[in-house]
């Protein structure tokens, strides 16, 4: 029979070491398949995702498309003016013979 001690004698403690490999191929490949399902969907998160890797390639990837987009814009702005300017000539020979007169 034992006889019950006043000082407990702490247990060995088991030391647990994981060996790890990091490896950069395979946590690019993780990396890029996670915001890869990130942009599928509907949902404001994946058009947010989609919208900011756009930003952040760029349109240079495709000049083409830049071209496009720039004559698209360029031919808005010359649509906006060339509506002021006829609408500012109307209102000049409707109200200007008015206000002289």
């Amino acid at each position: 029979m034992k006889l019950p001690r006043i000082v407990r004698v702490p247990k060995h403690q088991k030391f647990k070491y994981t060996p790890r490999h990091y490896d950069p191929k395979k946590e690019d490949l993780e990396r890029r398949i996670e915001i890869a399902k990130g942009q599928q969907g509907n949902s404001p998160e994946a058009a947010k995702a989609r919208i900011k890797s756009q930003l952040r390639r760029g349109r240079n990837s495709n000049p083409r498309l830049r071209k496009q987009l720039v004559f698209k814009s360029n031919m808005l702005l010359l649509g906006i003016i060339v509506v002021l300017v006829v609408g500012l000539f109307i209102m000049i020979n409707v109200y200007l013979p008015e206000i002289m007169g």
